[in-house]
């Protein structure tokens, strides 16, 4: 691909980046695994951008991309932990500004968010995300009413997990 297409990925990739620590901070609980985590959705972005034609926001394929290499990544690391291959594309993403360690409140919501399942986690991502439920139903292959129901439910699921941890808000 051109240089002219590598900076018009960075430039979009950059726009929605928050997307990428979102969905490392749900998926993987460590931060080295946050980093692998977001290097391979990275990757996984550059792979398939060529693909990309343009029919849907580009946001919207960077939240499925991102979901999908997360629930797909997760799985074959359990599988290959101690032979992993180092791939020659690496891209540099600009940092985060905010430390969510620093917030007790978000640190609850991410730990109770990571003892979800893969289809809980992707519900409070899209949600987090201000998507509404026909979107977050599209996104899953849902309809709009199961996808209310199934994020009302996952809501209710992270509050007893807070409150089972003890903590007060």
């Amino acid at each position: 691909m051109s240089n002219l297409t590598e900076t018009a990925f960075l430039k979009l990739v950059n726009q929605h980046k928050g997307i990428l620590y979102k969905a490392s901070r749900i998926y993987a609980d460590s931060v080295e695994d946050r980093e692998d985590l977001q290097q391979e959705i990275l990757i996984q972005l550059w792979k398939s951008y060529q693909n990309f034609k343009g029919n849907s926001e580009f946001s919207t394929w960077m939240y499925r991309v991102a979901i999908n290499t997360a629930i797909t990544y997760l799985k074959k690391e359990k599988q290959r932990s101690e032979n992993h291959t180092e791939t020659p594309v690496h891209f540099e993403v600009q940092q985060e500004d905010y430390n969510p360690s620093k917030d007790k409140q978000l640190e609850a919501f991410y730990t109770a968010v990571q003892k979800l399942n893969a289809v809980e986690k992707a519900v409070i991502f899209y949600f987090m995300e201000g998507m509404s439920h026909k979107e977050i139903g599209n996104n899953l292959g849902l309809s709009e009413g199961n996808a209310r129901v199934k994020l009302n439910r996952t809501k209710e699921k992270i509050q007893q997990i807070i409150k089972k941890s003890g903590y007060e808000f």
